[in-house]
């Protein structure tokens, strides 16, 4: 299992973690958001998703990954 923590722009409500975090599940990671430092703490299995794919979802929802 793969642990990273990316910084993510433009979330700032329930709503906002919600759709951060059913993202990570459709592609096959899962997520914590924490609002206050701006920043998602991913879990996922390297060979199952990438990185980028990651991002992707996180960025499909609105969201700037830094």
């Amino acid at each position: 299992m793969t642990n990273v923590t990316l910084q993510v722009e433009g979330m700032s409500c329930g709503h906002c973690v919600k759709a951060v975090e059913e993202a990570l599940k459709e592609v096959g990671a899962t997520g914590k958001v924490d609002l206050a430092s701006k920043s998602v703490a991913v879990s996922f299995e390297e060979g199952s998703v990438t990185l980028d794919a990651i991002k992707a979802a996180i960025e499909d929802q609105g969201y700037d990954v830094k």
